[in-house]
């Protein structure tokens, strides 16, 4: 699958009329959840809501800031990972939270998209990474289907 320049709402509040496709799930020692979507793509976007929504994310109104985002993997599962890892880096580094994601290009292994955001208002708990345990992405009936390990 490749897509070209597709864009996406990230809404992190319970308020979303959004259908979430993510769920925490019990851990015994880091956090996690589980995420769904029809294609990688809608899974990237849902693994995204999901952590912004576990952490309980909200944006200073006002300035919007964007960055672009391009990041390679050797598989999916580690695009995801580099995904994920990279926007708690941007959380980390600038205090930065997004909610609008352009995807200008993904395929299997590579994306290339631009994120609009704002500084976080509130980041409920501390995430050091997306690890890589028991991390496989799985084909359903309804599209991909992954379960995510938080290292907190």
């Amino acid at each position: 699958m490749i897509l070209k320049d597709t864009n996406f709402k990230i809404i992190p509040s319970s308020e979303s009329a959004q259908a979430k496709s993510f769920e925490e799930i019990e851990h015994t020692a880091d956090w996690a959840y589980r995420v769904r979507g029809e294609n990688l793509a809608q899974l990237l976007i849902q693994a995204t809501l999901g952590l912004y929504s576990l952490v309980g994310m909200q944006l200073t109104p006002g300035s919007q800031t964007t960055r672009s985002i391009q990041l390679k993997g050797i598989d999916r599962e580690s695009l995801l990972v580099a995904w994920l890892n990279e926007l708690l880096y941007f959380h980390e580094s600038e205090g930065l939270g997004f909610e609008q994601i352009k995807i200008q290009y993904l395929d299997e292994t590579s994306i290339e998209a631009k994120v609009t955001g704002a500084p976080t208002q509130q980041w409920l708990k501390d995430i050091k990474a997306v690890t890589y345990h028991n991390l496989a992405i799985c084909e359903t009936e309804s599209g991909l289907e992954v379960t995510l390990v938080l290292d907190v």
